[in-house]
């Protein structure tokens, strides 16, 4: 019924429901309740709380992290066994909390519905539980009430309603009792209150024509919980690669044990304990930890600023991103009404300004101007002063406004004007007023200044003023007649830009006994000039738009606004294609093919309702798109869950929404969105770097073992030692890696495709080579010092030391994933490196010189030519690596080039 009540009469609707305007009998109550159901939104099933924490464990790299796990225990390295199951644990709980506060968004969206309700029934007025409401209830309304259910207005008075959280308007809108077309937008439907708004003036009454699930909230309700959340790539790309690296490190450890007892006939006993060695150093079991750190440190970094992140691997989703689809109101605009543009005598000023601030350039063309060489401009600011019932106050520094935010706008040009606006009153005594109504679309005022006669003031639309106006004042100040086509065709200008257009007259002559509701009082008004109002783009927007367009990464404005109202705002912010726009109407008329292909050609729509919304995420993502959505009120919620990365406004936004994101912007700026992706994309590069670190490092611990075992040889390195260099690297060099700063031109490369491998050809390549390179590095010092006659303990010394120093220096080879490592900046370094640093050369010289560790880890003291023979190991690994990767990008525009040509 919800969806029809609009275009029907408050008669036949009521005719409909079998109501009237005495309410309905108790009876009817009765049993219109069960057959309807209570008027409260259904709750979606709850899993356990062990069941969610016990499914954080369903995770194949979680099973190897903890087969490892015992296996360390049963080999006696009881400190190994306790970091990698204090990692699963850290890992679960993480995951265990976030799931739990995502589940809270069906409970936000509840909230939202009013506990009380004002109604007519059996004849008389009753306060009742919103639950109990029914399909043809009488509902009254008061300022101030959250309208309880989707009501179709059988009466109204000066009635208007906060509509954001459905609609994302910034201002309440006018309600009336007048049908409206069938295919009305939501916005435009201003017959109807619904669920969960609120009313911010007026009284009305209205009949019930849905509740609970079935209302607008409701719909909304039951469209975000069948919303599939979709998976990050890098929670994809991990649980792939886990799977892979467990298939592999299984299969290779299997060919050596039966290898090596068919073959070469070890023994089985220690054979197998050196294959449960060689499988817990090719685990990288320090990879989890770091990851999540590195995601943790972004989380910190983008707190500070103004981005709030609620699920960890949202942040790499970020860096992905390659459409960011955006609200317009207090996200690309300040939302705060400013008077844009002028119109007195045949001349069109524009003016400038910042929010509510009552100072501000005015300009006519190119030249500016002063106020008081304008008799007009005066003869305007004082109407727009006076005809006002707003305050404008400045607060910590800030101007803002109390009262109707067009009202402030007005008080703003006053003191633009010259006028103080808070003094621009005084010296006048207001007699009569006519508030506002939706029915007259104007405001008037009496007032009379001191010893003289009073004067009428008006504002309103232009169409009701220009109506009650027979001259027009000149800027000599004269009267003459009104050209009522020449000031229509101003106002159409100035709302094709998009702005909000008001008339101001005045008339003088009348008495103080006035009463300004008789018509032929209020006809025969001057009309002094037209302001038009726009809600203006963040400058920080403006900038942060042409970023991301720099960047690869395509925004689009979904809004719930007018279509002339979005495109000027996409014009003034740099969206590409501003003047095509399609509304939720051109949408409707769509199919889904044309949608596709509309939703690339198209960066504005206008007019949308929820289900546009996701509509268009959905069509996004179809075409292989990463889509970031941001959104404020509760009809964005499920496009923001679907959205790979969604985005809720901290200020404005509601509780659903905040629930339904992934991230929550704290100053509901775009430009932050921006930030975030920045940060985003940084935060994949160190994940990349953490990667790149640790996979050659495990694989050539991994080699040594491997190659020793089917060679026959001894082993250059024991089990303990490896499991030692895994434990003093992985949780220090590889962590001083999630700390690393954003690379010069991050936001200047275009957005990775949705679906690119994190373990790509390239990191393939980079694994064989410097884990050839360690292999080789460790077998040939090996070699060199049993040449020398040097003891096994040595020799096995110098080459896990020589491992950790190649290690040491393959760091600052993978810092710069996009440039060179040759660089004062890039070998100076971060401080956390030099400490991490620090603390592995401690650590190694503490198994190396100390007795009680050299038992433990069967080492011996190495001779100094010796450390600087190591020391120079590790420059070679990073000098070869620094010219591998210095060919690579040299060579890289010449494949580039004939990859384009073929």
């Amino acid at each position: 019924m919800t969806l029809a009540a609009h275009s029907k009469t408050p008669i036949v609707v009521l005719e409909n429901l079998s109501s009237g305007e005495a309410g309905l009998h108790a009876a009817d109550v009765d049993r219109r309740l069960a057959e309807h159901g209570p008027n409260r939104l259904p709750q979606a099933p709850k899993r356990s709380a062990l069941r969610r924490f016990l499914a954080q464990f369903h995770n194949i790299l979680i099973y190897v992290l903890l087969a490892s796990a015992v296996i360390t225990a049963g080999l006696g390295h009881f400190i190994d066994s306790a970091v990698i199951l204090a990692v699963v644990v850290v890992n679960a709980a993480i995951g265990f909390l976030q799931e739990g506060k995502a589940e809270q968004a069906m409970a936000a969206i509840r909230d939202l519905l009013a506990p009380k309700a004002s109604v007519m029934r059996d004849g008389m007025r009753q306060t009742i539980a919103s639950e109990t409401l029914v399909p043809g209830d009488i509902v009254l309304l008061e300022a101030g009430d959250k309208v309880p259910a989707d009501l179709r207005l059988l009466w109204a008075g000066r009635l208007q309603i906060d509509e954001a959280l459905l609609t994302g308007e910034s201002l309440p809108v006018e309600k009336g009792i007048a049908q409206v077309a069938a295919d009305a937008a939501l916005g435009d439907r201003s017959c109807m209150a619904y669920s969960g708004t609120m009313v911010t003036q007026g009284t009305a009454g209205g009949v019930v024509v849905a509740t609970g699930k079935h209302s607008e909230i409701g719909r909304i309700s039951r469209m975000l919980s069948s919303v599939e959340t979709l998976t990050t790539p890098l929670v994809v790309q991990m649980d792939l690669f886990a799977r892979w690296l467990t298939f592999f490190i299984l299969a290779v450890a299997a060919l050596i044990l039966g290898f090596g007892s068919l073959v070469l006939n070890y023994d089985f006993t220690e054979l197998f304990m050196a294959v449960v060695g060689l499988s817990v150093a090719a685990i990288p079991e320090g990879l989890p930890a770091v990851l999540t750190i590195t995601l943790a440190v972004g989380v910190k970094a983008m707190a500070r600023r103004n981005a709030i992140v609620r699920r960890l691997p949202a942040i790499e989703t970020l860096g992905a991103v390659s459409v960011i689809c955006t609200d317009k109101t207090g996200t690309l605009t300040r939302n705060e009404m400013m008077v844009a543009s002028v119109a007195v005598g045949r001349d069109v000023f524009s003016l400038g300004g910042d929010g509510y601030a009552p100072d501000g350039a005015i300009h006519l063309g190119d030249q500016s101007q002063e106020a008081r060489d304008h008799r007009l401009l005066l003869d305007l600011a004082e109407v727009a002063a006076l005809c006002n019932d707003a305050a404008i106050r400045q607060v910590n520094g800030t101007w803002r406004v109390e009262g109707d935010p067009m009202e402030g706008a007005l008080l703003a040009f006053a003191g633009k004007a010259g006028l103080e606006p808070q003094a621009s009153q005084q010296g006048w005594q207001r007699l009569r007023v006519v508030p506002f109504d939706a029915r007259h679309r104007y405001m008037a005022t009496l007032d009379q200044p001191q010893a003289n006669q009073p004067v009428l003031h008006l504002k309103g639309a232009p169409e009701a003023i220009l109506a009650l106006c027979r001259h027009e004042r000149t800027a000599a100040g004269e009267n003459v007649p009104l050209e009522e086509a020449y000031w229509h065709q101003v106002a159409n200008l100035l709302a094709a830009r998009g702005e909000r257009v008001l008339a101001l007259a005045s008339r003088s002559g009348l008495t103080v006994t006035a009463e300004l509701d008789q018509t032929d009082l209020l006809q025969g008004a001057d009309l002094i000039g037209l302001v038009g109002l726009i809600d203006p783009p963040r400058p920080e927007a403006v900038a942060a738009v042409a970023e991301c367009r720099a960047a690869g990464i395509s925004v689009k404005m979904i809004t719930g606004d007018h279509a002339v109202t979005a495109s000027a705002i996409g014009r003034q912010v740099g969206l590409g294609h501003p003047d095509r726009v399609l509304t939720g109407a051109d949408l409707d008329r769509m199919s889904e093919p044309e949608i596709a292909a509309a939703v690339l050609e198209t960066d504005v729509f206008a007019r949308t309702s929820p289900g546009h919304k996701l509509a268009l995420v959905k069509a996004l993502q179809a075409h292989g798109l990463t889509v970031a959505m941001t959104g404020d009120g509760v009809n964005d919620a499920p496009a923001l869950k679907r959205a790979d990365a969604g985005i809720a406004m901290g200020q404005k936004g509601s509780e659903a929404t905040r629930e339904a994101a992934e991230l929550v912007l704290a100053d509901d700026n775009f430009a932050s969105i921006v930030v975030a992706v920045r940060e985003g994309r940084t935060v994949y590069d160190n994940i990349k770097k953490v990667i790149a670190w640790n996979l050659p490092t495990s694989t050539g611990e991994a080699l040594t073992i491997v190659v020793a075992l089917l060679a026959g040889l001894t082993l250059p390195v024991t089990a303990v030692q490896v499991l030692w260099v895994n434990l003093i690297t992985a949780v220090t060099l590889g962590l001083a890696l999630a700390f690393e700063p954003t690379e010069t031109g991050t936001m200047a490369r275009p957005p990775r495709p949705r679906h690119e491998p994190i373990i790509n050809g390239r990191l393939i390549w980079h694994i064989l080579f410097v884990s050839g390179l360690m292999l080789a590095g460790v077998f040939g010092i090996f070699t060199y010092a049993i040449r020398q006659g040097y003891s096994i303990e040595l020799a096995r010394t110098l080459a896990v030391n020589t491992l950790v120093a190649m290690e040491v220096f393959h760091l600052f080879n993978v810092r710069n994933l996009h440039g060179t490592s040759l660089t004062w900046t890039a070998v100076r370094g971060m401080r956390v490196i030099w400490w991490t640093i620090a603390l592995v050369t401690v650590a190694q010289f503490a198994i190396t010189y100390l007795p009680p560790l050299q038992a433990v880890f069967g080492t011996a003291p190495v001779p100094f030519l010796d450390g600087v023979l190591v020391v120079g190991l590790g420059v070679a690994l990073f000098v070869l690596v620094e010219l591998e990767k210095q060919i690579r990008f040299a060579l890289r525009p010449l494949v580039g080039g004939m990859v384009r040509k073929a």
